[in-house]
């Protein structure tokens, strides 16, 4: 049986069997407007913008850690003793309890921390609960690991908010985790210290793990500021997710990690921590150069006040982001972006003649605008719209104001 292709014909790949670069590539694909300058706010990489750039410090790092000669070699399975031990000093400085280097295992970005924690936890028959939306990524290394995805869903009413009675329901016996995505990707929400309470204890009566996707933590602009999911680690276990690529602003480095945030050992007691080691060890990973010898000079070299003007950028984006599109007639906006990098707006098909879907829309805004936005059915809410804001502002004004004239255009 065929399915509705990405362009709006028949073929037999649909956007969930396909990854957000993908979808984002055919996009690109679609271009027909040789006048214009091609404009993505669909990608999360911030370094396309000049306005973003990593600091000093940490090219200095990676270019004596490069010239020391000492990373030239294979890194121990778990990584370098150093720079696990300065992750988890790193953390530590937002929770009530201390890490260890132990704690720490050192991956190839956060892709793979979450190849790792999904491989581990698999067993025969297991599910894992994943917020919808979310990060398509889990729910495409569960399929290859045979792990049953069951969505719950996040509220645009509450601020995107976890539905936990959908949680309890979905839950069972051979559930083995839930994720929680803070501060929010795709959604640019920020869990209060309330709510992730909540969620510690629902996993606390559910007997599952969570598993604490922070790659945008500290990214925080709103009222709620940034409290780590290991604040809730003696409730239930906490795996914690995270890197280097948004805060610091080098994705392509593929720096991340995974942390047992559990200050009862309830992974070291089951001897959980040793999978990894077994894991990561089987994983090989491509590198011109490893960029764990840098990582302590990054972290403690870091000042304060490029992270403060990361956050003024974003503010004021945010802004402008949230403000364009709320005055479109055709969109809705539930929240302001009060986190991360990228936010979701809902778009009334009703309102707009010739246009079918989020899919559609996106395709002909791409055609005819030469602006690039990701589909909602890409992280899985039809007929919404995943709007990356981490751009410069005038490139960001200019894509909204084409975004502006193509809707109006298309209006019934």
């Amino acid at each position: 049986m065929k399915k509705q292709s990405l362009h709006g014909g028949d073929e037999t790949e649909s956007p969930q069997t396909i990854t957000i670069k993908g979808i984002l590539g055919l996009l690109m694909e679609s271009i027909d407007c040789d006048d214009k300058q091609v404009i993505s706010l669909g990608i999360g990489d911030p370094t396309v913008h000049s306005c973003f750039r990593t600091t000093v410090e940490a090219q200095e790092a990676a270019v004596d850690a490069l010239r020391s000669a000492k990373f030239n070699g294979y890194s121990p399975t778990a990584g370098l003793p150093q720079t696990r031990e300065a992750i988890a000093n790193y953390l530590s400085s937002d929770l009530p309890y201390e890490l260890s280097a132990d704690d720490v295992y050192v991956t190839a970005g956060c892709t793979q921390a979450i190849e790792v924690v999904l491989s581990v936890l698999a067993r025969p028959g297991c599910n894992i609960l994943l917020p919808r939306p979310g990060f398509p990524i889990y729910e495409l290394s569960a399929a290859f690991r045979n792990i049953e995805v069951r969505y719950f869903d996040l509220l645009p009413g509450d601020d995107w908010e976890v539905d936990l009675h959908a949680v309890e329901d979905l839950a069972d016996n051979n559930t083995t985790a839930m994720v929680i995505i803070n501060p929010g990707n795709p959604c640019g929400n920020v869990y209060t210290s309330q709510h992730l309470e909540k969620i510690a204890m629902t996993a606390k009566l559910l007997g599952i793990v969570v598993i604490a996707d922070e790659v945008y933590g500290h990214l925080a602009f709103g009222a709620n500021p940034f409290v780590p999911m290991g604040m809730f680690g003696s409730v239930a276990p906490v795996i914690t997710l995270g890197s280097l690529s948004k805060r610091w602003l080098v994705p392509g480095w593929r720096l991340g990690w995974l942390v047992t945030t559990t200050p009862n050992g309830t992974f070291k007691n089951a001897k959980v921590f040793q999978n990894y080691v077994y894991y990561l060890s089987l994983v090989l990973d491509v590198h011109g150069f490893d960029p764990q010898g840098a990582v302590p000079g990054i972290i403690e070299g870091t000042r304060d006040v490029f992270f403060e003007k990361n956050i003024r950028l974003l503010t004021q984006t945010s802004d402008i982001c949230y403000k364009k599109m709320k005055a479109i007639n055709c969109f809705s906006c539930p929240s302001k972006p009060q986190g991360s990098m990228t936010f979701m707006v809902k778009l009334n098909i009703s309102l707009l003649k010739d246009i079918s879907d989020d899919l559609n829309f996106c395709f002909k805004l791409a055609k005819e605008e030469s602006v690039i936005i990701l589909p909602g059915v890409a992280v899985g809410l039809k007929n919404w719209l995943r709007i990356t804001f981490a751009a410069e502002p005038s490139a960001l004004e200019e894509a909204l104001e084409r975004v502006k004239s193509f809707s109006e255009r298309h209006a019934c």
